[in-house]
């Protein structure tokens, strides 16, 4: 009896917490080629271009930059543009994307 209490009260515990978002590979794979891609590239930047490589990122460094660029916490007029129309899926998706990706 004792450990169908400790079950309930697990379960009850896990309902109850905030719901882990889990991440869409093809959305993020379809953001970044539309969004991100043409300044970041997707292994490596474009030609020339002076922005750093994403692939291969932390997946948590990169929701909290893009986060902080939508917030405007972050100060980047280009990216605070391009992130300020990016949801918290989007965030999501391309961060998991770019982060599984090698470098």
């Amino acid at each position: 009896m004792k450990m169908f209490n400790y079950a309930v009260l697990l379960l009850t515990t896990l309902m109850m917490t905030a719901p882990v978002q889990a991440a869409n590979l093809y959305a993020g794979q379809a953001k970044a080629a539309a969004v991100c891609s043409q300044c970041h590239g997707i292994r490596n930047p474009s030609a020339g271009a002076p922005f750093p490589p994403l692939a291969g990122r932390d997946v948590e460094y990169l929701k909290m930059a893009l986060k902080q660029y939508r917030d405007k916490t972050r100060v980047s007029d280009i990216m605070n543009n391009i992130a300020g129309s990016l949801t918290d899926r989007d965030i999501n998706n391309i961060a998991n994307y770019y982060g599984g990706l090698e470098p």
